[in-house]
């Protein structure tokens, strides 16, 4: 199996001058760390890296200090030997990371898979973050057949050990991850599609993305989200290939106090096609006022 290596890979990694290995839960975390003020952790969704956030950071980094990790098996980080990557486990082995580091996220901004690791960390107590900020997050079980054929497919996948390979291996031709990004409904700059390419190339990112999916409990989740203790803020786009737009409605229903907020024109990888407008969103929902308006 082969993994991202940081001299060949990362050579031009955004952000790259913020950028450590910080060893945490038995995990070899690869994490950025810039910005100043209060702690907003960036969680971002599955198969993608810190590099999702590059396009956001310049305009959140004045008022935050912007902690971004890998999660486990992507990108730069590393899988724990024998950690399954269930939701309470990759929950747990971020609170390990925020543990280590000493930060106590005050914003906790999860994209898709990343939102529900947000929620699960909040209900099982291992952050108590003033808010979560969820953009386009997967936070209910797929509908119809799709809840019980997507998850299991990709069981059957995972458990192949050929198929990362092969999957990686097929990503190095034309058109494959490009096909992949235009099911997002995002148009993304030519940089941040050469990245993810770049990470589909290696068959340890490609695990790591099949093993979230085969292990993905939505329906606990969905069940425990009424007693979520923290303010939940929903950002959906309407363009959204990924997560229907009315999974933020449904969600909202069943957390009591939650915001929804609505981007039109853009699509589940909002924050990298249209990152200024999603930093307003977030500032403006944590209370930062916005200079541009004049503020």
């Amino acid at each position: 199996m082969t993994r991202p290596r940081w001299e060949v890979d990362g050579r031009d990694w955004p952000a790259r001058e913020s950028s450590r290995f910080v060893r945490a839960g038995g995990i070899e975390w690869h994490l950025q760390i810039d910005g100043g003020g209060p702690v907003m952790l960036l969680l971002h969704g599955t198969g993608a890296s810190t590099h999702s956030w590059a396009p956001l950071r310049p305009f959140l980094a004045p008022d935050w200090t912007l902690v971004a990790p890998d999660l486990p098996g992507h990108g730069f980080s590393s899988q724990r030997a024998g950690g399954r990557a269930t939701l309470p486990f990759v929950a747990r082995a971020v609170g390990a990371l925020l543990e280590t580091c000493d930060m106590r996220p005050a914003v906790i901004v999860g994209h898709s898979a990343g939102a529900a690791i947000a929620v699960r960390m909040a209900l099982d107590g291992i952050a108590v973050p003033e808010r979560i900020v969820s953009l386009a997050g997967a936070l209910l079980p797929f509908g119809g057949a799709a809840n019980r054929l997507f998850p299991a497919a990709a069981k059957l996948l995972f458990l192949n050990p050929f198929v990362p390979s092969l999957l990686a291996w097929g990503a190095r031709g034309e058109g494959m991850v490009e096909r992949m990004l235009e099911q997002t409904g995002s148009t993304l700059p030519v940089a941040q599609r050469e990245i993810y390419a770049r990470l589909f190339r290696h068959s340890s990112h490609v695990d790591a993305s099949l093993a979230l999916m085969a292990n993905w409990d939505l329906d606990t989740l969905a069940a425990d989200l009424p007693d979520l203790p923290v303010p939940l803020d929903l950002v959906f786009a309407d363009k959204d290939a990924m997560v229907a737009p009315d999974v933020a409605r449904r969600v909202a229903a069943l957390v009591h106090g939650s915001s929804i907020t609505r981007l039109e024109g853009v699509g589940h990888l909002a924050h990298e096609e249209a990152p200024e407008r999603v930093a307003r969103v977030i500032r403006h929902l944590a209370g930062i006022s916005d200079p541009s308006q004049g503020d």
